[in-house]
């Protein structure tokens, strides 16, 4: 096979280190924004460089935002006493996307993975709790990954929260477990978000 040009091999070594993308679909993307508009890209470069610059971490939720609070934290609208946990910001995008959540969020930044030598003193567990303690919440959801580390998440903050005048559920039915949020369809994920149950209710 011949050597791609160096302009587009590098940026095909760029592009493969994004989740998702492999080699030939890396090779796509390249020669498709080599026919691109220099103006087009010049646009894109600038909105890649601004992630750094101008996106922040939510000081409440620890989401993704342009300033000090998410768009989310900064409605009035949302029903504070409701507060949703998930590992990601990605995974706050996909249940706004259901539209069936009004409630508030906590963005942990990850799950609990002792083969990653992530604990829980490496997440906001300690921010939830804070926000808990601080009153006016009702209940918390317990939205981390349906896999091993977002089950362990769940379990050991629903242990911190049991002595604390809150209810703790998690999304029942309808998330296959070993997948992500992200992927889940809207449909789905509102059912999920209906049909919640207590995470302690079993012990």
């Amino acid at each position: 096979m011949r050597p791609l040009p160096e302009p587009i091999e590098a940026l095909v070594a760029r592009l493969v280190r994004l989740p998702g993308i492999g080699r030939r679909s890396a090779q796509r993307l390249a020669f498709h924004l080599a026919r691109e508009k220099p103006d087009e890209l010049a646009g894109l470069a600038r909105a890649i460089e601004a992630l750094p610059r101008e996106l922040q971490t939510c000081t409440r939720c620890g989401n993704l935002a342009a300033g000090e609070l998410c768009a989310i934290c900064s409605d009035p609208r949302r029903d504070e006493s409701v507060i949703c946990v998930v590992e990601q910001p990605e995974n706050v995008a996909a249940i706004e996307r259901s539209g069936a959540f009004r409630g508030v969020y906590h963005v942990l930044g990850g799950a609990i993975s002792p083969l990653r030598s992530v604990g829980p003193d490496d997440l906001r567990i300690d921010g939830l709790l804070e926000r808990v303690a601080a009153g006016g919440v009702e209940e918390v959801i317990l939205a981390t990954n349906p896999t091993v580390e977002g089950e362990a998440t769940a379990l050991y903050i629903a242990r911190q929260l049991r002595d604390r005048p809150v209810r703790v559920t998690r999304p029942a039915t309808g998330i296959p477990v070993g997948g992500d949020l992200e992927y889940v369809d809207e449909a789905t994920l509102s059912r999920a978000l209906a049909a919640r149950r207590g995470v302690l209710d079993e012990d």
